[in-house]
């Protein structure tokens, strides 16, 4: 049957039509209502256990509350935390799928000469969650109670001193390096294949020093296992505040954190990051978030995905320069 013409949309009736359309896509808020449309993958490139996947489970329950989705933690660890970050690069850039990381982020472009993806580009920064201070421990029996008796002794004759790390490139062996430059001594690294085993030779004095995070090793020091000499932070710990600062103990320039923060693809639309971000603080300015991350001698940080950008890329810079100067490598 053939259509009058009488019965055809003229411009006139098509032209409020083509106005409601265009009005809808242009209402501010609507492309972003829709997200997040499902639960939120939060990829943890550490085993579960460790201090990143405690972090990352302390803060999933409150995005999630913010959000009004749930979020999933995901642990794909491996390689120095590049299978995650890889497996979230590779991620749609819709903000439903997020990386959670550690300090490794900023070491890994200077330590692996080809990662499988452009760590500047590949990422968006939404927002650093704590600083951790390392601790510069000592077995019992060892004879040094200070940083100044740690550093005369090991100036006393080269490699005097072993500390020992979970790996070449690891954040115990960085710290360990950065120690060594800013107190001008050559120290021995003792590699080992894991943070527990080398922790466990250092209480049982088969290695002197360790540089270990506060969180991990608090225990070890609140029983007598192991002598807390120095923290790294720039302030002392509240955990431990009758162990000075490296600065103060006579060695400066060797501020270090370890600290974990969340990541989404690059290309991910503004507003959503705007959104985790808020999530993301709101999560952190829960009381039973900031009592846990105190206990663990944690300092929550606050800041939008600008600074912690910058947080980030000052780290990067930071550890491809020490890097480059003690020429480490993962061999």
């Amino acid at each position: 049957m053939k259509t009058s013409a009488s019965h055809l949309p003229t411009r006139r009736h098509l032209l409020p039509l083509v106005a409601l359309g265009l009005c809808c896509l242009n209402t501010p808020g609507w492309a972003q209502g829709a997200w997040p449309s499902k639960p939120i993958t939060l990829v943890v490139t550490y085993p579960p256990g460790g201090g990143a996947d405690a972090m990352a489970r302390l803060l999933a329950p409150k995005l999630g509350e913010a959000l009004g989705q749930s979020v999933v933690v995901e642990n794909r660890p491996g390689a120095g935390g590049q299978i995650g970050a890889g497996a979230v690069a590779r991620s749609p850039s819709d903000g439903h799928t997020l990386l959670f990381d550690a300090s490794s982020f900023a070491v890994n472009p200077s330590l692996y000469p080809k990662l499988p993806y452009d760590t500047s580009k590949a990422f968006q920064t939404i927002g650093v969650v704590a600083l951790f201070p390392n601790v510069v421990l000592v077995n019992a029996q060892f004879p040094a109670k200070n940083i100044a008796e740690l550093t005369a002794l090991a100036k006393t004759k080269k490699d005097a001193v072993s500390y020992a790390s979970s790996g070449n490139g690891s954040a115990q062996h960085l710290a360990g390096a950065l120690f060594e430059s800013a107190a001008a001594v050559d120290m021995v690294h003792v590699p080992y294949k894991g943070g527990g085993p080398a922790l466990n030779d250092v209480i049982g004095g088969q290695v002197p020093l360790f540089f270990g995070n506060l969180a991990s090793t608090l225990q070890h020091v609140q029983s007598g296992k192991l002598r807390a000499l120095a923290v790294t932070s720039n302030k002392r710990a509240s955990a431990l505040p009758d162990v000075p600062t490296l600065a103060e103990a006579g060695v400066p320039g060797a501020e270090i954190h370890e600290w974990n923060a969340l990541f989404a693809p690059a290309g991910t639309p503004a507003a959503v990051i705007a959104k985790l971000s808020d999530a993301m603080q709101k999560a952190l300015d829960a009381p039973e978030v900031k009592a846990r991350i105190a206990q663990l001698g944690g300092v929550v940080q606050s800041g939008g995905p600008g600074a912690a950008h910058a947080f980030v890329q000052t780290q990067m810079t930071q550890w491809a320069q020490l890097i480059k100067a003690k020429n480490i490598t993962v061999e």
